[in-house]
């Protein structure tokens, strides 16, 4: 006798083939793992360091002071001195050291900029934005450019300018401190200012090897000397 057929809501729900099953999600790597836990020790460090943050943070008397030291590392008065330095200077290898150090402010701004723009990494969130002259990329905060041009800077000085020691311990210790004022004061992570210097202190080999000199540059010296 035949069997009756099954009916549909019997039959057997179709088994998918291997092509159809869905992906298995992939498990993130060793590295992801580690960059994602150091970034969020980073944010939570530099948050307890932010102590100046603001009028009411645990050392807001300070905060004063700690935005002079701001400006002092600004670009702007080290772009305005290098050009008044250049008119006033008389000396031939003055000029040359500042016409460098020109070159050398022009390359970070340039430099930091791009960084700055493919990162994008936003500033800290308990940072007030009242910084001295800002624009479009100083939303972000990677690297920081104070300390890479604190750090740049600092080269430069000890390399061409004849100082006793005391004042090139205190050059070394005004890079530090606009460093650490950058952390101090939230405009910066941890990770932006360290990542500055290093930026900082390798951009001056760049200066170093295109070093501008009246036989590397003779119609550009010729054309200031006129």
């Amino acid at each position: 006798m035949p069997s009756p057929r099954s009916s549909p809501s019997r039959r057997a729900a179709p088994v998918p083939s291997p092509s159809r099953r869905a992906a298995p999600v992939p498990s993130p790597s060793c590295a992801a793992v580690a960059l994602r836990s150091l970034l969020a020790a980073d944010l939570r460090v530099s948050r307890r360091l932010g102590v100046c943050a603001g009028e009411r943070s645990a050392w807001g008397s300070a905060r004063p002071l700690l935005r002079l030291l701001e400006v002092s590392g600004h670009g702007v008065p080290w772009l305005a001195g290098t050009l008044y330095g250049l008119g006033r200077s008389e000396s031939p290898a003055g000029r040359e050291v500042l016409l460098n150090l020109l070159f050398a402010l022009v390359l970070d701004l340039v430099l930091v900029a791009v960084v700055k723009g493919l990162v994008r990494r936003r500033r800290p969130t308990h940072n007030k934005m009242d910084m001295f002259v800002t624009i479009s990329v100083d939303k972000y905060s990677f690297p920081s450019g104070h300390a890479t041009r604190a750090a740049m800077v600092c080269r430069f000085v000890l390399h061409h300018l004849v100082l006793a020691i005391p004042l090139r311990v205190l050059v070394v210790l005004w890079a530090i401190i606009v460093g650490i004022s950058r952390v101090m004061l939230g405009r910066h992570n941890v990770t932006d200012v360290a990542f500055g210097f290093i930026m900082g202190y390798m951009q001056y080999n760049v200066v170093k090897y295109f070093w501008l000199s009246p036989l590397s540059a003779p119609a550009l010296f010729g054309a200031w000397n006129q």
